[in-house]
This record gives C-alpha cells, structure tokens and sequence, in this order.
C-alpha cells in the first residue's frame, strides 16, 4: 500500500526537445539554476527572518553562557548529524541519475526504494553515533549542561540526517520549495516561537533552548517526510540488503568527508573555542556565526539543484557546460553575499548589539566572518563539481585546509590569552584563522578545478569593486551621523540598495539577470510540476 502521489507527479528529468542544440541545453541548465537559486535564496532571507527572534530571545532571556553552551553542543550535533546522511545530499542524485534514462513505474519503483536504502543506512550509523555520546557526553558538553534537558539533544541527530535525504530526494526532481519549507520556515518558526514560549512554563524553562532545538528539528523532518511521500509514495518490494548498505556507506566515504569538511570549517571554529575558552566567549562569537548565515547559506542555495544539473552533464562529458555554470553560479553567489556583507558589517556595532551590551565585543569577529564567507564562494562551486570528478583529490584538499584552520585557531586562541587579551580579541582570532583557511580553498580548489574542465572558472568581476564602493560611503554617513537605531532601520537597507542598483547596471549582463526573472524557465520545465505548495 502506497500514498497516492500528488495530481501531477514530477518528471523524473526535465527533458528537452529532440533535437535541441547543445547551446540550448546550456541555456536550460541556466534556467532551471537560476530558478531553484531564487527560491531557495528567497528560502534563506527567511530563514534569516525566521532566525533572529530566537537569537534576541535566547541571548536576552537565557543569557550569554546558557547560549554558549547550546552552541557547543550544537555544532557537534550538526557535525554528527552530516556523518550519518552519508553524502546523500549529492551522492543520492548521482545514484538516481544512473537510470535517468529509465522510465515507467519500474523505474519509479527502483528510485524510491534507493532512497528507502539511504534511509535506513543513516539510522543504523545514527544508532552507533547517538550511543558513542550518551556514553561520551563531555564530547558534545564541554562547558556543562544548562539542564537535564539537554542531553535530548542528540535524539535530534537522526532526524537531521534524515531531512537531509528526504530533502535531497526532492531536489532531484527539482523540487526546491520544500527545502524552503522545512529549512528557512518551519525550523527556524519552530525554534523561535518555543525558546520564547517555554521560558514562561517552570518545568521546562531550564532547557527551553535545547527542547526548542529539538522541536524544530523533528518539525522540519515531518514537512520534508510529507512532501516526500506526496512526490514518491512508499516502496514497494523494498527490503534491507545488508551488504548492499555496507558497500553503499564504504562508497559514500569521500562525500561524507566532503560534507563533514566543508560544514566542519564553520563549526570547528567553535568548537574549540568551546574547548578552549569560557562559554561566554563561545556566545559572543557564535552570535556573530548567526549573524553571518545568511550570506553563509546563499552558497548552498544553488546547491540542491546545481546537483542534478552538474551530474546530466557528467554524463554526457559535456565539461564546457560545467564551467560555464561554475562561473555563472559562482558570481551570482559572491555577488549577492558581498552585498548581504555591506549591509550587516558597516552598522556591525548596532547589529551585535541586538544580542545585548557583553555581545558588542565581537563585532571584530562580525566584520572577519563576513569576509570570510565572501572570499569562499569560489571553494563551495568548485568543489560541487570535484566531489564528482576527483573525489579523492578533492578529500585530501579539504583536509589539509581544515587542519591549518585547526592549528591556526587554536595558536590565535592562545596568543591573545597569552597577551591578556578578552573574549572579543580571542572570537577574531578564530574569525581569522578561518578567513585565511577558506581563502586558500577556494584558490588551491578553483585551479584545480580549471585544469580538469580545461576551462576559466573564477567568478570574480571588477565591477563587485565599482559597486562596493558606493555602498561604503553611504554606510560611513549612517554610522557617523545617525543613532544606531536608523543605522539597523534605514541604513543597512540603504547600504544594500545602492550597491546592487550599481552591480545590476555595471556587473549583471543579461546571461546574469536571468537569475532575477521569473519567465526564462525553460518549456520542458515547466511542463515538469513539482509540490511546490
């Protein structure tokens, strides 16, 4: 017995016409990044929205250590939580796209039940990973627990993993709106509303961050669970296959080392942090992470449906057309965060201060962070293709740059409390240490990336310059001459409307507007309805 699918089931692929030229399936391709881009920035901004209640409340009503401790155990719970998706945020779309070609519900049958078999492989590695920290806990609890509440926290660890495959199933056919839903609406809604709500309820006030957690974890789990099975159904013939599972996760290695890798260059610095100095200090410098997740993010909106597009063209050998996306994503990507930069860094005293008066001292921190984020667009596009194309290579990369991230941290850390130097001094530190470590990926990654595709793919434009520069003089006249209150109301939307009226006329041609249309969704895809509501 099955759910029956929704009226208009997805396709499996957009196909073009027979008979279409290479330029345009390129032209395609474009178009159905540009759209699954735009709804998931859109996703983002929020989620960012979405976001900042719980901050405000958490840091206001909680205070600076119980948040510190939170993102303690919090970083290492995500670090986990990728393990267990086994890479399947992009080895699930290679796996399906290898009997692309295939159709009829044979074929449907077959793809749903390779994602029931990712499914069970991240439970049964969540079991191992969820019993190792119950009987480890000072590895996610290095400064102590808030409450008993707390330890719950790492029933989330499955459920996040398996959001991540439910929704890079639904990526695959292309169905990016749900992502929206369940990451940038439901989870961060979810979070705000109960850290606020279960302040005020006595029994449960003490662990009101970590119960907020937890609920917007499994909120999230159930809206991709219900689109999930509204696109596909249950399997059908579907049974455990122990040695398949076991060679799928051998497999899957280098992706979850990529995942883990990638995502463990913004947490690592936290977490030694939280190893290394007060909880307090941890706070403030995960205040300003949070802060910079929205830029952080726009890198992974095109991430889902880059995927898909990125293997159809693997396929065909078509290497020109990967380079051609890679540039084009890539400026789109340092295009829009450079600009999210501008806004929250030149008022980045008012911006901190929303955390309250002890969390202004990372402002430092703020502005390096958001740098970092900018200078590091070029790793993440690069590397959505090497995870495909040199896997191994792309692995021992992504290690050797951690691993510098790791010891520059750690000697930044001490340095400053060597010289005596307070939290704010010891969060740039770490701010640093991961500027420099993702500026050498996205260099070392990006040429590599262009003598394998034989072809240009740097994004980086003079006019991200000509842009930048307006937008700075009007951010200097907003925090010299106006209280902090307009700086955050009126100047950080001003500092963002002028530098994008500059790039859109000096640095967007008309391949590069396309990301901002709405009608250049090509026919075959259009044809293709997805659970879009």
């Amino acid at each position: 017995m099955s759910i029956p699918p929704s009226k208009n089931p997805p396709a499996d692929q957009p196909q073009p016409a027979s008979g279409a030229a290479p330029g345009d399936l390129e032209s395609d391709d474009m178009a159905t990044l540009a759209k699954g881009g735009r709804t998931n920035t859109l996703g983002f901004v929020l989620r960012l929205l979405g976001g900042i209640p719980f901050l405000f409340i958490g840091f206001r009503l909680y205070g600076v250590d119980e948040m510190g401790r939170f993102a303690a155990a919090f970083v290492v719970i995500e670090i986990f939580a990728l393990v267990c998706a086994l890479g399947e945020k992009r080895g699930l779309a290679q796996r399906l796209t290898e009997g692309a070609e295939e159709e009829g519900p044979e074929a449907t049958r077959r793809k749903v039940n390779l994602v029931f078999d990712g499914m069970l492989a991240s439970v049964a590695v969540s079991i191992v990973v969820c019993a190792l920290l119950v009987i480890f806990p000072v590895v996610i609890f290095p400064s102590g627990t808030n409450s008993e509440f707390d330890m719950w926290m790492i029933a989330a660890i499955p459920a996040f993993a398996l959001t991540e495959i439910l929704l890079a199933a639904q990526a695959y056919k292309y169905d990016i709106a749900t992502t929206v839903r369940a990451r940038a609406v439901v989870e961060p809604w979810t979070k705000s509303i109960l850290v606020g709500g279960l302040f005020f309820l006595p029994a449960l006030a003490s662990g009101g961050i970590a119960l907020a957690f937890i609920g917007s974890i499994y909120a999230a789990l159930v809206t991709a669970a219900w689109s999930f099975l509204r696109t596909y159904g249950l399997p059908r013939g579907w049974r455990p296959r122990p040695r398949y599972l076991s060679r799928m996760i051998w497999r899957a290695l280098p992706l979850i080392g990529a995942d883990v890798i990638e995502r463990g260059t913004r947490l690592l610095d936290v977490f030694l942090l939280g190893q290394a100095t007060s909880a307090a200090t941890v706070g403030i410098y995960w205040f300003a992470k949070e802060v910079v997740s929205l830029p952080q993010k726009l890198k992974t909106s095109f991430e889902p449906i880059l995927s898909p597009v990125i293997t159809k063209n693997l396929k065909s050998g078509n290497m020109d057309a990967i380079a051609a996306q890679v540039r084009q994503v890539g400026f789109w990507i340092i295009a829009l965060q450079l600009g999210i930069a501008l806004m929250l860094g030149i008022p980045g005293e008012a911006v901190m201060g929303l955390g309250g008066p002890a969390i202004v001292g990372g402002t430092g921190a703020l502005a390096i962070l958001l740098a970092a984020e900018v200078v590091a667009s070029m790793a993440v596009v690069s590397e959505a293709v090497l995870v495909y194309i040199a896997r191994k290579r792309n692995l021992a990369i992504s290690v050797g740059v951690i691993t510098l991230q790791g010891v520059l941290t750690v000697g930044f850390i001490f340095l400053a409390q060597a010289y005596g130097l307070g939290e704010g001094f010891q969060a740039g530190g770490a701010a640093l240490a991961l500027f420099v470590a993702l500026a050498l990926s996205s260099v070392v990654k990006s040429l590599v990336l262009k003598t394998l595709l034989k072809a240009p793919v740097s994004n980086w434009r003079g006019a991200l310059v000509l842009a930048a520069a307006p937008a700075v003089v009007v951010g200097f006249v907003f925090t010299e001459f106006t209280p902090e209150w307009v700086e955050l109301a009126i100047g950080g939307p001003v500092i963002l409307a002028v530098y994008l009226f500059v790039i859109w006329h000096r640095g967007f041609d008309e391949a590069d507007k396309v990301l901002f249309r709405k009608n250049v969704v090509p026919a075959a895809e259009e044809q293709e309805p997805h659970d879009a509501r």
